[in-house]
């Protein structure tokens, strides 16, 4: 369709089961996490294994043909650990897999179809086991990884770096770059006296936030009845 058709009513009955199904099923997931979590098709959210944290307002967009997944692993002789921090974006198609520790910033963005791993899972020479092919992952604060960014074991990224789509990221990259490429390697500074706006920033005033988006939504679905959204439904047109 070309638009969303859903009058607000509907809207506000998705919405209702979206903060229904994420309390009672994603929440518990997580070993502890902080208040404003802000998701979208919760059903397509793995959380998986123990040792996942996150703090205030994460937001998680997933798509119905493209899930996000969070995923730590017991190795036998230890468990993987997911760390997220305050404000984080997370995009449909991301996966971030752990058998060892993985630590992302607050006001980090991740966009799409990103996979962030630190750990090979299988040894070079014997492929029935990961031996030593592990290491932590830091992931700096207010970095923004693009599309399809790849992060491997025992990365570090230092605060305001921007890695740049399809960019695979084998070895440590300093704070306030930009990086890129396969391997990424940084392509330009950035000048850490400019002053960064932050994601945090949306959320200075959470009432005001959440009228607007209300109002936005009453907005955007003024026009649209519960007859026409059955329609486009059942038998969609080009002018849906």
């Amino acid at each position: 369709m070309r638009r969303d058709r859903k009058p607000y009513s509907i809207r506000r009955l998705i919405d209702g089961y979206v903060g229904l199904y994420t309390r009672h099923f994603l929440l518990p997931a997580f070993d502890a996490i902080g208040p404003g979590i802000d998701v979208t098709n919760p059903r397509n959210i793995e959380v998986w294994g123990g040792g996942i944290r996150a703090g205030s307002h994460l937001h998680i967009h997933a798509a119905r043909a493209n899930m996000v997944r969070l995923a730590t692993w017991f190795t036998g002789e230890r468990e993987g650990r997911i760390t997220i921090g305050d404000y984080v974006l997370i995009s449909p198609g991301t996966h971030i897999v752990s058998s060892d520790s993985i630590t992302i910033g607050s006001n980090t963005m991740i966009a799409s179809n990103c996979y962030i791993s630190d750990s090979d899972w299988h040894d070079t020479y014997d492929r029935t086991a990961e031996l030593d092919k592990h290491a932590p992952i830091i992931i700096g604060e207010n970095v923004w990884l693009g599309v399809k960014v790849i992060i491997g074991k025992g990365v570090t990224i230092g605060d305001n770096t921007i890695i740049g789509a399809g960019a695979v990221v084998t070895r440590s990259l300093p704070a306030n770059c930009i990086a890129a490429g396969n391997p990424a390697v940084v392509v330009r500074k950035l000048d850490p006296e400019k002053p960064f706006r932050r994601r945090q920033e949306l959320f200075a005033n959470p009432e005001k936030l959440s009228r607007d988006m209300e109002n936005l939504k009453r907005y955007l679905a003024k026009d649209n009845t519960v007859l026409r959204w059955l329609r486009t439904v059942l038998a969609p047109t080009r002018e849906d």
